[in-house]
């Protein structure tokens, strides 16, 4: 009876089985990444210099691009915690993905056709105000839609993989793959100049070729989030609430946040911080002066590379949107240069340290913006802007600095994070400080083109 009774006990030991998410289901549910991506790299490459045609100055495009801190403040964790308790028979995070990437077609749609909808209204000239208004409200709506549609697909990938951490792995690199895919899709999408000939019927009395190419390259947005929606959402077999959480004892802390972070109160959050040590404020101010940084890049790089290089402005002659196309062009690149180091970024670590790699990322990102300022005094003082193209070295310089760009900005996204989970995991504060992570780099955001706009505005 002695040797039943061992292997019964061996057999209560064993650890239960966990099913392993298949790489194929894995890919299919991270691919919506791209389509998100893909809006974003057009996003940031166009938008600004398409505002500044509709008529909006140069000093208040910066204000429209608040939305994006203010909707992220309030509607990613508005959606995280509706998503955690939501019971919907088509799972928790699919109904929250399927509405954000319809918005998100919904507001290409109306940004694409502001001039046309402003036009149909009385607009007529160079400053088209109601134009302006229909853009404004689809630029709201889609930073809205893809701050809804970011943190379910988060999310789902953690309840799908849930503690098994090689997938889990697996899972965030593909999600990584996927962004850095739409990220160079997107950018080709905004350089090429000949899309309204591939879509002849865009050009209209009020949308010129260059709207046209605009509004085109929203179309082929369009019909890449819907493909990479539909194979995400068919392909994640999510059960309701109540099935997961009897049939999974992760199901409570997959989510993104514990369930004791879920039930606190903001200021209850808020109120860990006097927990943080010295060196958690120090990473947390190096990268609140990194985004100070990095968003006005983000924000005015096209724009920059039409005026300062190209010395165009919007609606005067084609060197401005030469130069816009070009810019894309150049954060295509950056894109590529961000993929090949996030790839790396696992050995870099490593073998030299987070900490050594971050602070070597900043230093060559601060002297890549000394290059774009030494590069622009060069242009203003060789004579040939406002009556010929740039030379050939002026060009490539700028893409150059554009596309190293890349490598500090990979190691931005990710290692600030690892430095200080690593800090904060032995305080025992739980997956709380997740959402206060984000909540201060949705305020570094504002606070970002709160500045920005200040300065412009006095400028």
């Amino acid at each position: 009876m002695a040797i039943p009774q061992a292997e019964s006990h061996r057999a209560r030991a064993r650890p239960p089985v966990v099913r392993r998410v298949p790489l194929r289901q894995l890919l299919r549910v991270t691919s919506v990444a791209g389509g998100i991506q893909f809006g974003w790299a057009l996003q940031l490459s166009l938008l600004t210099p398409y505002v500044q045609e509709l008529g909006i100055p140069h000093k208040w495009a910066s204000i429209i691009w608040l939305c994006g801190p203010l909707s992220g403040l309030v509607v990613q964790p508005l959606v995280g915690h509706m998503s955690d308790r939501c019971n919907s028979r088509f799972g928790r995070r699919r109904p929250f993905i399927f509405a954000g990437a319809g918005l998100i077609c919904f507001a290409v749609l109306i940004i694409g056709h502001s001039a046309d909808i402003g036009w149909l209204l009385g607009d007529r000239g160079n400053t088209r105000p109601r134009a302006i208004g229909v853009f404004v409200f689809g630029f709201w709506i889609l930073d809205v839609a893809n701050n809804m549609t970011q943190g379910p697909c988060r999310a789902l990938l953690a309840d799908l993989t849930g503690k098994d951490h090689r997938r889990t792995r697996v899972a965030n690199a593909y999600f990584s793959l996927f962004m850095a895919v739409g990220n160079i899709l997107g950018y080709a999408t905004g350089a090429f100049s000949n899309w309204f000939k591939v879509f002849p019927f865009t050009v209209t009395s009020a949308c010129n070729a260059d709207c046209a190419n605009l509004k085109s390259a929203f179309y082929l947005d369009i019909v890449f989030m819907v493909i990479t929606t539909y194979l995400s959402i068919t392909a994640a077999q999510e059960s309701p609430l109540g099935l997961s959480d009897r049939s999974t004892p992760i199901a409570a802390d997959v989510s993104g946040q514990s369930s004791h972070a879920q039930e606190a109160f903001l200021w209850e959050l808020f109120g860990t911080f006097r927990y943080f040590p010295w060196p958690v404020w120090t990473i947390l101010l190096v990268t609140a002066l990194n985004w100070i940084g990095w968003f006005p890049f983000l924000l005015f790089d096209t724009d920059w590379m039409g005026r300062e290089i190209y010395g165009g402005k919007p609606n005067e002659g084609q060197n401005y949107n030469i130069g816009v196309r070009t810019g894309a062009f150049a954060l295509m690149l950056n894109s590529v240069f961000l993929g090949i180091t996030s790839v790396l970024m696992e050995k870099l670590c490593r073998k030299w340290g987070a900490g050594f790699i971050w602070g070597i990322s900043n230093i060559l990102m601060a002297l890549c913006f000394l290059a774009m300022l030494i590069t622009s005094y060069v242009a203003n003082h060789i004579g040939y802007l406002g009556h010929d193209l740039p030379p050939n070295g002026i060009v490539i310089t700028a893409v150059v600095i554009f596309a190293v760009l890349g490598v500090p900005l990979a190691i931005t996204y990710s290692v600030p994070y690892a430095l200080i989970s690593s800090r904060i995991e032995p305080l025992g504060l739980g997956q709380g400080w997740n959402f206060l992570w984000f909540l201060f780099q949705s305020l570094l955001l504002f606070l970002a083109f709160s500045l920005l706009a200040v300065y412009l505005l006095l400028s």
